[in-house]
């Protein structure tokens, strides 16, 4: 079944930017050269008894139909993957070091078409979007070298008839989940370190964004990698309840690596309980965000406006809490909101001057406007923003809130979406306090310029990833992932490649 687009080039809107109409605008036109609306499985294109629609979150037009894949194919990948896996797992190193960094320079060959797919369907600004793909590729490029670093040991025996060995082999199939906010960056940090370990892949992209992971494929089977290795099985929102259980219950797959919420993530691990498989989950986060003192207070602005705005402030590691020490409070939150006004700009993630483009769907829109309601009914002051944009029903305003109070439903709940609630706080202990009370511990950050309380917040705060005088930490040559219900397992980095291996101990006697 064909995608059906429409085709018309997006055009730069002049500031100020009015209304769309009550047609809405056209969808933006999407590269037609990795545009597949199927499921890959098995190295072929597969299409299901049914399609759903993928829209674009700034018009709400329709950019085109995708499989509705359901158990049976996703079965059926499962299947692919499992049969594809020991030819895979049996090459050398080297050989699937030179496909993956293949399938990188296809990326990178492709970047600028790959970068409109993401602004098309997931809404972010376009220089985000082609951030994305550089981001994406590059995990591609590192575990092609890491591929060849999967090191065993050697034990010294305490007598002399024997040798101890540790060999460290692949899983098998892994099931891979991913979700809409960065709808490529997630599949590789996944898919990377899987296909380099020796496992092969069924990657389940979210509803909101399959065309991404479809461009993925279409770039892998150019570059080459063997059929079954990468398979993708789309699914609708209906579907992705019993998909999601299918893969997790298969008993051919060995390993489920997830991002997404909390809450998803203990059901999948439920699932995943009974065959007592592998998992490696990145779920929600509550990053605070600590401005003592001593700060320098113009980049702590500058690091806030990055962390918290960044995708419309729809990231994982997003800050959701602003902590500023008494001292310096005034000056922040003064700073803090001429920054806001002067430099975000709401609009079409493909007009050139859009820093914030919209939220993924009208549900996201209602929770921030929930967490407003709540803190304003509770004392909380408005000092911008506060209501939907008047660009489309999926945008809202950059937000800033002050006199916050840890009762109000924002300092409790992640909102992911561009709302910074600002909270007074008097000494480090009752930051570091603050911070801690959450019950996920994904990234956190803080500014100050005094070297022994950076050692001592930096060892307290209880997060998997700490931003010290800096708004964004990821980077593919650091471990990324969480504690305490943010998650089990680390990605990227010398890590991530850990993940997909089992440790396999020889004892070699009779010598």
């Amino acid at each position: 079944m064909a995608a059906r687009l429409l085709w018309r080039l997006p055009r730069p809107r002049p500031r100020p930017r009015p209304r769309p109409s009550s047609s809405g605008p056209a969808p933006p036109r999407l590269p037609g050269s990795l545009l597949r609306s199927g499921g890959f499985v098995g190295g072929r294109w597969v299409e299901a008894a049914a399609a759903f629609p993928v829209l674009d979150p700034a018009s709400g037009a329709e950019l085109g139909r995708v499989a509705d894949c359901g158990v049976a194919e996703a079965r059926a990948a499962v299947r692919a993957a499992w049969e594809a896996c020991p030819a895979w797992s049996a090459a050398p190193a080297k050989e699937r070091s030179a496909l993956l960094r293949k399938w990188y320079s296809l990326m990178m060959e492709n970047k600028d078409d790959l970068a409109k797919i993401i602004t098309a369907e997931n809404g972010k600004p376009l220089k985000e979007a082609q951030g994305e793909i550089l981001y994406s590729a590059s995990f591609l490029d590192w575990f092609a070298e890491e591929g060849r670093r999967i090191y065993g040991d050697i034990i010294p025996p305490p007598v002399k008839d024997k040798r101890f060995l540790v060999l460290k082999q692949p899983v098998g199939v892994a099931a891979i989940i991913t979700p809409w906010n960065f709808p490529s960056a997630m599949i590789t940090r996944k898919v990377g370190a899987a296909l380099a370990a020796g496992c092969t892949v069924v990657v389940k992209p979210a509803e909101g964004t399959p065309f991404s992971a479809l461009a993925l494929a279409e770039l892998a089977n150019q570059a080459g990698i063997p059929a079954g290795v990468y398979n993708v099985v789309p699914s609708s929102r209906e579907q992705t309840p019993a998909v999601g259980e299918a893969l997790c219950t298969d008993p051919l797959v060995a390993k489920i690596s997830f991002t997404g919420s909390t809450a998803t993530g203990k059901i999948l691990l439920h699932h995943a309980a009974g065959s007592v498989k592998r998992v490696s989950m990145e779920l929600g986060g509550h990053a605070p965000f600590i401005v003592f003192d001593s700060a320098d207070v113009d980049r702590a602005v500058a690091g806030a406006v990055a962390s918290k705005y960044r995708n419309s402030g729809q990231t994982c590691v997003c800050t959701n809490r602003f902590l500023v020490q008494r001292k310096i409070h005034d000056a922040f939150v003064e700073k803090f909101a001429k920054a806001i006004e002067s430099e975000l700009h709401v609009g079409n993630g493909f007009d050139e001057e859009t820093t914030q483009g919209p939220l993924i769907n009208e549900k996201a829109v209602e929770k921030v406007e929930r967490h407003i309601s709540d803190a304003v009914s509770k004392g909380a002051s408005i000092l911008t923003g506060g209501k939907r944009h008047s660009f489309g029903k999926n945008f809202f305003e950059p937000t800033l809130l002050s006199n916050v109070t840890t009762k109000m439903l924002c300092m409790q709940e992640e909102t992911f979406g561009p709302l910074a609630p600002v909270i007074k706080f008097d000494t480090e202990a009752e930051a570091v306090a603050i911070a801690n009370s959450a019950s996920v511990g994904l990234a956190g950050y803080f500014y100050s310029q005094d070297p022994a309380q950076i050692w001592r917040v930096a060892e307290q705060l209880e997060v998997g990833m700490v931003g010290v005088n800096e708004g964004l930490l990821s980077s593919v040559e650091c471990p990324f992932g969480g504690v305490k219900q943010s998650g089990l397992g680390r990605e990227g980095s010398k890590y991530g490649i850990e993940e997909y291996l089992e440790i396999k101990y020889v004892c070699f006697g009779g010598l």
